[in-house]
């Protein structure tokens, strides 16, 4: 499927994608990119496991959490695993870019995959440190699901690797996607 536009307004149609697919192929475990918990909660009860990774804290200023008080323990109590951490593709390669100037390889490897959209980088990146954070099990596909933004846009099976070998990681199916990005 493939929306006319990015954004939030495609969150609703995004998530009943990803669990329809999610069901159809018996996975268990859908990975949500959510900052403020609203798109992870959308999941609950939908997939027997809802992952639900957040940016880290500082990233839009230092020691903020974008996710409001309170609404971790409510995803938490209602069986969602949270994951903040520092991003797979933005951690030490953007502050020495920062800080010096030049180009990296994670974000290159970032940029590259921005061809399919913002999206889709963050549903591999976020399976990915999923896996790594030992919140998947290793060797099973995932549906993944972020956006452009807030919200979410984007859905796709995925089989991914730990960090220490990426490129073993498998995008199976791109569930939905912007065509404008």
């Amino acid at each position: 499927m493939y929306w006319s536009q990015k954004g939030p307004v495609n969150t609703n149609e995004t998530i009943a994608l990803a669990v329809k697919r999610a069901r159809e192929l018996s996975i268990d475990h859908i990975v949500v990119a959510s900052c403020s918990g609203e798109t992870a909660k959308k999941l609950i009860g939908k997939v027997p496991y809802v992952i639900c990774v957040t940016h880290h804290v500082g990233f839009t200023a230092p020691g903020e959490d974008e996710m409001p008080p309170g609404m971790r323990e409510e995803l938490a109590a209602k069986g969602v695993r949270l994951l903040t951490t520092t991003h797979l593709m933005g951690g030490l390669d953007r502050g020495v870019r920062n800080k010096f100037g030049g180009v990296y390889p994670a974000e290159i490897i970032a940029q590259t995959l921005r061809i399919l959209g913002q999206g889709l980088k963050v549903c591999v990146e976020i399976a990915v440190m999923a896996l790594d954070a030992g919140l998947i099990p290793a060797g099973k596909e995932v549906v993944a699901v972020a956006g452009t933004g807030t919200g979410a846009d984007t859905a796709a099976v995925i089989l991914p690797a730990h960090a220490n070998h990426f490129f073993d990681t498998k995008v199976k199916e791109i569930i939905c996607k912007p065509r404008e990005f």
